[in-house]
C-alpha cells in the first residue's frame, strides 16, 4: 500500500501535468546532480515525456537549477527559488564555514566576488563556471577549481545567481534578479509550511525522518513545519511505522503493472531516509553506494528491481539487468519503458 500511494503522489502513475514547471512546483524540488538525468526525472512524470519541452522551460528560467536544501543540486520552479534559498541559506553557510576558512576565503572576499559576478552578468548574460573564474582571476583573486566552487556556491546561497541559458553542453550562471521577477517574501513559518506541503503531497507516505533528510531541516524545524500543516496530514501506522500522508493523496489505491526506467538520483529513491519500502536492503549497493552516488534503476510495480544504461554502438541502445535473474518482468512493458525514454530524447518529437 505504501508504494501504491507513492507511485501516484510522485506522478509515476496517472500523471496530472503537461507542463514541466507545474510538475517541478508540485514535487517541490527534484535532485539534479546529473543534469541530463534530472531532465528525465521531470519527463518521466509528465503526461507526455518530451525533452524539448523540459529544455525550453529551463532556457526560459521557468525551472532553475541551483544548490538548495541539503544542499545539493536541485531543479526548482522559478516562483519557489527565493523562499527556498532564504529558508536553507543560513544553514548551508554554517555547514560550509570551515571549508571556506580552509581555502582562506573570508566574508569580505565573498562580498567582493559577489560584486564582481554581478557586474560580469548584468544585462542578462550567462557565463560558465570557467568564465566566471576568469573574471575573478583578472580582478586579482586567486582561483582554482575548489575556490571557484566556493565562490559560485556562495553566490547561489546568497540569492545572487542561479542557472542561466546553456551554452551548448555547458551549464551557465545568470543573475537571479534578471531571471526571475521579484516576488513577495514569505515569513519563515509560511516557508516551512509551504515546504512541508510540497513534500508530503508529492512524496507521501513519508516519515518525519524522511522529511528531515529531504529538506535538510533540523528535527525541530521539521516538526514545526509538520505541525503547521497538521490539519492537512493523516497519520497511519503501516509496516510497523507511523507515516504522514497528505490529504490530497488517495489512501486506498492499488496500482498494477507499473514499469519505468528511473534516472539516477530519482526522487522515488533518494528522497527518503528509509528506502526499504522501495528496494530490498540487500540490493542497496546496486542502486547507490556509500559515497552518495545513485545509479539509473528499473522500477517495477513499486519496487526497484534492476539497473539500466545507455550503450553507444552503431546506434544507442538501452541495456537492462535485474537483481534477481529469474524475476517475473513483462518484456513487453520493459520494451515500452525503453521506448518512452528513446522518444523523450528524440528532439524531433516536439
Amino acid at each position: 500500500m505504501i508504494t501504491d500511494i507513492r507511485l501516484r503522489s510522485q506522478q509515476l502513475v496517472n500523471p496530472g501535468f503537461d507542463d514541466p514547471r507545474e510538475l517541478v512546483a508540485w514535487m517541490g524540488a527534484i535532485q539534479g546532480q546529473d543534469y541530463n538525468m534530472a531532465k528525465w526525472a521531470v519527463g518521466v512524470r509528465l503526461k507526455k515525456a518530451n525533452l524539448q519541452k523540459v529544455e525550453e522551460a529551463l532556457e526560459k528560467g521557468e525551472i532553475l537549477r541551483t544548490h538548495v536544501m541539503r544542499p545539493t543540486w536541485h531543479l526548482v520552479a522559478a516562483e519557489d527559488i527565493r523562499w527556498m534559498i532564504k529558508l536553507s541559506g543560513r544553514r548551508i553557510k554554517s555547514a560550509y564555514e570551515s571549508y571556506w576558512r580552509h581555502h582562506e576565503i573570508t566574508e569580505e572576499l565573498h562580498g567582493k566576488c559577489n560584486d564582481l559576478i554581478v557586474a560580469a552578468l548584468e544585462g542578462n548574460k550567462s557565463l560558465t563556471r570557467q568564465e566566471i573564474g576568469e573574471v575573478l582571476s583578472r580582478a586579482g583573486i586567486v582561483v582554482d577549481d575548489s575556490r571557484i566552487g566556493c565562490f559560485v556556491g556562495r553566490a547561489e546561497v546568497d540569492g545572487v545567481i542561479c542557472s542561466g541559458v546553456d551554452k551548448g553542453k555547458q551549464r551557465t550562471y545568470a543573475l537571479l534578479d534578471e531571471r526571475v521577477p521579484a516576488t513577495s517574501e514569505l515569513h519563515r513559518e509560511e516557508a516551512l509550511a509551504k515546504l512541508a506541503i510540497k513534500y508530503f503531497r508529492s512524496h507521501s507516505p513519508a516519515s518525519l525522518q524522511d522529511f528531515v533528510w529531504w529538506s535538510g531541516l533540523s528535527v525541530s524545524e521539521a516538526k514545526q513545519a509538520i505541525g503547521l500543516i497538521d490539519a492537512e496530514l493523516i497519520t497511519e501506522r503501516m509496516e510497523g511505522n507511523d507515516w504522514f500522508i497528505h490529504e490530497s493523496c488517495g489512501r486506498r489505491v492499488r496500482t498494477k503493472r507499473v514499469l519505468h526506467l528511473l534516472p539516477s538520483y530519482d526522487e522515488y529513491l533518494i528522497s527518503y531516509k528509509d528506502r526499504s519500502m522501495s528496494i530490498n536492503p540487500e540490493y542497496y549497493a546496486k542502486a547507490f553506494n556509500t559515497f552518495g552516488l545513485f545509479y539509473p534503476v528499473i522500477l517495477c510495480n513499486g519496487k526497484i528491481v534492476g539497473n539500466w544504461k545507455m550503450v553507444k554502438r552503431k546506434q544507442t541502445v538501452i541495456e537492462s539487468s535485474f537483481f534477481v535473474p529469474d524475476i517475473d518482468v513483462d518484456e513487453e512493458e520493459l520494451s515500452k519503458a525503453k521506448e518512452r525514454f528513446r522518444i523523450f530524447n528524440d528532439k524531433d518529437n516536439g
